[in-house]
């Protein structure tokens, strides 16, 4: 199918010199999701989505169209509409004429391990089963669930000038969740929101750890029906992965997209309290903060050898030793900011053009153990799992909330507290960072549901973080 669809693609790309530029991205994205909830199995969820997005810089603007008629005539229309649009408003905001984008030639395949396709549906049916059942230990366990979910993603990027892309993402998103309830008061325990989302097939079980969560989690919800509530007040505060996950994501990732600082969210998905002033200069978070944008790691949800704009993918810092070197911008928002930025224009399917997205965003590991940066807190407080949270409109002022907290009093752990929540501001928080965990405390997550952009895409994100400590946080207890 893909040799056919290429072979439509470089006849109907206009190579008349009134195009500057054509590309069409093939996409065919193919899902099955298999749940287990209360020892029922659930309905089969399986989707199909097939299409392709032509774009076209003409007379120095920019127009795209998307078509599921992928037939010789159909494409040929689309090309037709997408000149049509880049005519009308020529010149009105950027000369796109400028802008050079590659004509890549390469592939990329997700790396697996194990194929989806090696164990039938009935066997993994009865392995979500298995877990579901772990998950009903206590009477007073009220709901849990088991999940499975599979997303393959094909893509063929063609161009004008003879680029020629094919990418295969294939990623698996495990998840438990269990919720217990005594009088009125009710816990919830889980392995977060698809968090543990890799490339590399049903080995990702393996790293999910199911087989050991299917048996804690039970326990830890137990435990926090009859925990105290978190106190109130400023104490040290250690994020577990699963919860500097989100911090990343929400505090670095949003601020530094390009497309954001340049105001195109503000109608929607807000602005950033980050300006292009800043980029060599701003001391974002402590020395100790190396973050990178890394979209070539194997194994993460979010890796790729080149971006829907065709550019090659590489591994680059965007904050090094807790200075801002670089936004999240890809080709279209490095030529109308004139900085540098990253291989990050992506999109959710077929029918949306890419637009600034996070892939791979990442902090870097440190030299701590994990004992170690418990070892430097007197009165402090460990958080893991986001339950929920809120930020402003310029990704600056937030609130979170976990799952679990657990004091730490003199460099120890001590009893669990429920309702933990956070507060800070990002524009100082990164600078309270004391502490980064080495690369024994660091893992690999993944935040699938990030949503963005008029009309709105929603892309899967990966995130990798150590165990990281922040000094003087306020946190506070919820109900």
């Amino acid at each position: 199918m893909l040799e056919t669809i290429a072979r439509r693609f470089e006849e109907i790309l206009p190579k008349a010199s009134d195009c500057t530029y054509c590309a069409a991205r093939f996409v065919e994205q193919r899902s099955e999701r298999i749940a287990v909830r209360q020892n029922v199995v659930q309905p089969l969820a399986l989707d199909t989505d097939v299409g392709a997005m032509i774009t076209v810089m003409h007379a120095g603007s920019y127009g795209y169209a998307a078509t599921n008629d992928l037939s010789p005539n159909g494409l040929r229309t689309a090309v037709e509409r997408a000149r049509s649009w880049a005519a009308k408003v020529a010149l009105r905001t950027v000369d796109y004429g400028k802008i050079v984008l590659p004509h890549p030639r390469g592939a990329y395949r997700s790396p697996i391990a194990k194929p989806w396709a090696s164990l039938d549906l009935g066997d993994k049916i009865a392995l979500l089963m298995e877990h579901s059942q772990r998950l009903k230990a206590h009477d007073d366990i009220v709901d849990w669930e088991a999940v499975l979910w599979r997303v393959e993603t094909t893509t063929l990027f063609v161009t004008n000038g003879g680029g020629r892309v094919t990418q295969t993402i294939d990623y698996v998103a495990p998840r438990l969740s269990v919720t217990a309830n005594r009088d009125t008061e009710t816990q919830t325990r889980s392995t977060g929101v698809y968090d543990h989302s890799q490339q590399g097939g049903l080995v990702v079980l393996d790293r999910a750890q199911m087989h050991h969560f299917s048996e804690l989690l039970p326990v830890e919800v137990m435990q926090l029906l009859t925990a105290p509530n978190c106190p109130s007040g400023p104490r040290d505060l250690v994020l577990m992965p699963d919860q500097m996950m989100l911090q990343i994501h929400e505090s670095i990732g949003h601020p530094l997209e390009l497309d954001r600082i340049l105001g195109d969210e503000r109608n929607y998905a807000g602005t950033s309290f980050v300006t292009l002033d800043m980029f060599g200069r701003y001391q974002y978070g402590s020395p100790l903060l190396d973050v990178t944008f890394d979209p070539v790691r194997g194994e993460q949800q979010a890796s790729y050898a080149f971006d829907d704009d065709g550019v090659p993918a590489e591994k680059v810092y965007v904050i090094r030793g807790g200075i801002l070197e670089r936004p999240l911008g890809s080709a279209f928002s490095q030529a109308r900011a004139g900085v540098a930025g990253t291989a990050n224009a992506r999109a959710t399917s077929w029918n949306r053009p890419p637009i600034d997205r996070m892939a791979n965003l990442n902090v870097e590991s440190g030299t701590s153990s994990f004992d170690a940066i418990l070892g430097g807190v007197e009165k402090g407080i460990l958080m893991t799992t986001n339950c929920s949270w809120s930020i402003d409109d310029s990704r600056n002022k937030f609130q979170f909330g976990c799952e679990k907290g657990q004091l730490i009093e003199n460099g120890k752990l001590g009893p669990i507290v429920k309702n933990p929540n956070y507060r800070g501001v990002s524009a100082t928080f990164w600078r309270s960072l004391t502490a980064v965990g080495d690369a024994s405390t660091l893992e690999v997550l993944a935040a699938p549901f990030c949503g963005k952009g008029e009309p709105n895409q929603v892309v899967n994100v990966g995130h990798a973080s150590p165990v990281c400590r922040f000094d003087g946080i306020d946190v506070f207890g919820g109900e």
